[in-house]
This record gives C-alpha cells, structure tokens and sequence, in this order.
C-alpha cells in the first residue's frame, strides 16, 4: 500500500470513529431516559450501545494500523502490506457494525416493520461484502 494511501486510510478512520463516537453519544442521551423508564426495548438498546462500541473500536484500530503502514522507510514491504490487511480487516467489522446500528435503534423503538426493511438490507450488504472485499483487499506480500 502506498504511504499516501496509507495516510488518508488513517483520516478516514478516525472521521468514522468520531461519527460512531457521535452515534453513541446520541443513544445515550435521547434514549437513555426511555431505557430507564422502560419506554424501549431493554436488551436492543444495550446491543446497539455493545454493537457501536465495537464498531468504533474496529474504527480506532484500523487506525493505528493504517499509521503503521504509512510510516515509509522505517518498516519493510512485507510488515506494512501485513498492517494494511489488519487496517482493512478491522476497518471491515467497524463498517459492517456500524450499517447494522440504524436497524438495531428502529427494534429498540420498536418500529419493528422499518427496522426488519433496514436489517434485510443489512445483510445484503453483507453478502456483497463477503464476495468482493477478498478482491480489494490489500495483497499479502513475502
């Protein structure tokens, strides 16, 4: 991967980890109070709050790996293409996780019609990156 490519990696992964981080912030603070009243599903609301956690996490990592492999000269071909495969592979479960969140927020207000229609979507998204992703994956080295 080249160090340019690397470098805007790092960007992108730190915009999506501040978006999740804003989600996240936004399930506390509008749905928090309806969680302790009992107004929205219990076990949804947790499982977004666990769901973006790890997205945002995967987020972060992909990050720092995605650093590690701009860092140009101080590191060897094989070692950055093996930081890039890990970068792209956590940047994968941050973006898989975070597309399931609106589908997990519509069941834990319970408008459970949209959120089947936002899950079925999902998991189309899901298959297509289960097919294409190997293909655009960065390429072992070594």
């Amino acid at each position: 991967m080249a160090e340019d490519v690397a470098a805007a990696n790092v960007n992108r992964s730190y915009q999506l980890a501040a978006s999740s981080i804003a989600i996240f912030t936004f399930l506390l603070f509008f749905l928090y109070p309806k969680y302790m009243s009992g107004q929205v599903d219990a076990f949804s609301y947790q499982a977004t709050l666990v769901v973006m956690g790890v997205a945002t996490f995967g987020f972060a990592f992909s990050s720092f790996y995605y650093y590690g492999a701009s860092l140009g000269g101080r590191i060897d071909d094989t070692e950055r293409a093996m930081y890039s495969r890990r970068g792209d592979g956590l940047w994968l479960i941050g973006c898989v996780l975070l597309f399931l969140t609106p589908s997990l927020i519509l069941f834990t207000v319970r408008l459970l019609i949209v959120a089947a229609a936002w899950f079925a979507l999902w998991l189309v998204y899901v298959f297509f990156v289960m097919r294409y992703f190997p293909r655009i994956q960065t390429a072992k080295k070594g």
